[in-house]
């Protein structure tokens, strides 16, 4: 039938693949060998310290004349948000932006020895929004919602104004909703085409995250600062895990299960996570251990096929960007804003070309 949604039906209970570009990825990483894996993320240069501060890394720390030239050949930003919030006495609270640093570190350095690097913002959330119920944990820092969505519309819109028109926001921490707010008010409020993606990157590859009982690798789901967090720590920045503290917990419920999914929603329950308070403790009462799950079962070996799949697809995002809209170029503007392509001429231009008008002088609709 025409317009028929196919699937790739493995023997797992818990696993398929749809048959489009990025489900064929999902089946190609599910079906790799380990070699082939190890390759993978050795073409990435898997494992790499992590690089805040390497010269041209990141746009805050490429210098100018350079900066200019990559974006005139590839435009994207990815922007790796994280948290500082506790997980355990075995890691660092730096861990969720750390994750995401990495792998979009990792993304550029493929796409550079293509010969155009992807570009990226030095982490511009390093605390974070947070739920209710990480309320009064230490070594947690809790950021309001609406500063945490205020700050990033800003950086949005200064990258925006410097021509990075393609700005992909890659999280690993529980303030989805923050972030997916943060982009529908940012354009709310502009009305500036471009493109704009938030990819929860563990949710984003969640085949290579199923527990055992749906045919995955894991033993225990991923939550929070457990096997599988863990197992990502000790792949990607050994020197800042010490085993020998971590402890095994279980999270604190007063209702029976069924009703509230796991951090990447492989049960497919009626609640994500996040849809919810009250109906199990919070954190300081119920895991003041920082910990929910069972960090002990961690190996780095464990973390490598689902690191190769987010570090592919985030391949082929930014590849199927560039291939429909080259640098330079941004979605049509009377079919993706209520703005005139008239009126968005000259704030289109690349900045301080000739007759480039800055973005902070364009009047916002309605006003």
């Amino acid at each position: 039938m025409a317009g028929e949604t196919r699937y790739y039906v493995t023997d797992k209970p818990g696993i398929f693949f749809e048959d489009n570009e990025v489900g064929r990825l999902k089946k190609e990483i599910w079906e790799a060998s380990d070699e082939e894996i190890d390759a993978i993320l050795s073409e990435y240069g898997i494992p790499s310290p992590c690089e805040w501060a390497k010269p041209g890394s990141y746009i805050q720390t490429t210098i100018r004349h350079q900066l200019v030239e990559n974006r005139r050949k590839n435009d994207i930003v990815f922007i790796p948000v994280g948290s500082t919030e506790l997980h355990g006495d075995h890691m660092v609270s730096a861990t969720d932006t750390l994750f995401v640093s990495l792998i979009v570190e990792a993304v550029r350095r493929y796409t550079a020895k293509r010969g155009a690097p992807c570009n990226l913002a030095l982490p511009p959330l390093m605390y974070g929004a947070h739920p209710y119920h990480h309320i009064g944990m230490p070594g947690t820092i809790v950021i309001r919602d609406e500063i945490v969505k205020e700050f990033l519309i800003d950086v949005m819109l200064g990258l925006w104004n410097d021509g990075f028109r393609k700005q992909i926001i890659v999280n690993n921490h529980g303030q989805l909703w923050v972030l997916e707010a943060t982009i529908h008010e940012f354009m709310k409020r502009y009305q500036l085409p471009g493109i704009y993606r938030v990819v929860d990157w563990h949710r984003a590859v969640r085949e290579f995250f199923v527990t055992k009982d749906m045919g995955g690798p894991w033993e225990t789901p991923f939550i929070h600062a457990e096997e599988a967090e863990t197992s990502l720590a000790l792949l990607l920045f050994p020197e800042m895990v010490d085993m020998k503290y971590a402890v095994d917990t279980e999270p604190v419920s007063f209702l029976p299960g069924g009703h509230f999914d796991t951090a990447v929603d492989q049960y497919r329950r009626p609640s994500r996570w996040s849809e919810g308070e009250g109906h199990m403790a919070i954190e300081l009462k119920g895991t003041p251990e920082g910990v929910v799950g069972k960090p002990t079962l961690a190996s780095a070996k464990k973390a490598k096929r689902a690191l190769a799949a987010i570090l592919r697809y985030l391949t082929l995002l930014h590849d199927q960007i560039l291939e429909k809209f080259p640098p330079g170029t941004v979605p049509p503007v009377e079919m993706v804003t209520l703005r005139s392509a008239e009126e968005m001429e000259p704030y289109l231009k690349e900045p301080l070309s000739p007759g480039w008008k800055t973005v902070y002088g364009l009047p916002k609709i309605g006003q």
